[in-house]
């Protein structure tokens, strides 16, 4: 070793270790607060204008409040005691089940879809956007759209009068055919929702799970037992969810179409007609709380069941 090399080896030894200095006080205070900075205006709308009316319609949830009196008096839990004791009031949950029934038939149906594009098919990208399409209509619409489809001697009479099929049936003139035909609406309607998402998540399947499959003889249908069905079963637990929330708290389409009438009536119709039609605002309030702890309580019920575990098919 050279005289130079020792001499700055020998220097190098002899210097004191240097040991990182904290930060000062407001750069570490500044680096705290600058997300909340940010999270300043999204957090004050939404408190004011999700938690907010939340906490006001429960409070409200235990008065008779008219909706428009300043003065409301204490009622305790008497408006819940009367939605579970009057039969005209709880029943309109089970028009519930039509909707539930048909989200069923939705989930099925968006799912074959789904799984049939995600593979090279002809004219796959025009299919993609027929069954899309009609989410992106205003509910409104749709629900004029088929009031007319629906009429006396509208379009579906019509359709029916090529095939030599004629009849006098009111299809919104019993509450059977006119829920069963509320319902066949929404499947239309939101199909192409559910059909996007079980779409999603197909196509993040690794594609080399395929041809491992094709190569050890496996077919369509094996590859969607063991590798898509799997693979998106976080998706399907989250469609799930929402068919079911969206089953108890169907409005637009029926509201639209038969305003409540002929046994069609809602949950939510109910507690809008109570609302602004019978000023009960203390009732429409505990109803709709209601509303919210029922849909928590099967939210919960379906994670408990079904937890969501994390998926690693590779």
């Amino acid at each position: 070793m050279s005289a130079v090399t020792e001499r700055t080896a020998a220097g190098a030894a002899t210097l004191p270790a240097t040991t990182p200095q904290p930060p000062p006080r407001a750069t570490r205070l500044a680096r705290i607060a600058t997300p909340w900075l940010f999270l300043i205006a999204p957090l004050a709308l939404l408190i004011t204008f999700t938690y907010a009316p939340i906490v006001n319609m429960v409070a409200y949830s235990f008065t008779d409040w008219d909706g428009v009196s300043p003065e409301l008096h204490y009622t305790g839990v008497g408006n819940y005691t009367e939605i579970f004791t009057r039969e005209d009031l709880f029943q309109v949950f089970f028009v519930s089940g039509y909707y539930l029934a048909a989200s069923v038939v939705q989930i099925v149906a968006a799912l074959y879809f789904a799984t049939v594009l995600s593979f090279d098919v002809r004219f796959r990208n025009f299919f993609k956007g027929v069954l899309f399409f009609p989410y992106l209509i205003n509910g409104v619409a749709i629900g004029f759209v088929f009031l007319y489809f629906f009429q006396d001697g509208g379009t579906l009479d019509s359709v029916l009068a090529l095939f030599g099929y004629h009849t006098d049936h009111a299809w919104l003139g019993t509450p059977v055919s006119a829920n069963v035909s509320l319902a066949g609406v929404s499947v239309w309607r939101y199909l192409g929702l559910n059909f996007v998402l079980f779409l999603g998540a197909i196509q993040s399947i690794p594609g080399e799970l395929y041809e491992a499959s094709e190569l050890d003889g496996a077919n369509r249908w094996h590859q969607f037992r063991h590798i898509i069905a799997p693979g998106i079963k976080p998706v399907l637990t989250l469609t799930v969810i929402l068919s079911i929330s969206g089953s108890l708290s169907a409005f637009e389409i029926p509201y639209i179409m038969t305003g409540g009438a002929t046994g069609t009536e809602t949950f939510v119709i109910q507690t809008v007609k109570l609302a602004f039609q019978f000023n009960k605002t203390g009732l429409a309030s505990a109803a709709a709380v209601v509303l919210l702890l029922i849909i928590l309580l099967v939210t919960w019920v379906q994670r408990r069941v079904v937890p969501d575990d994390r998926v690693d098919l590779v």
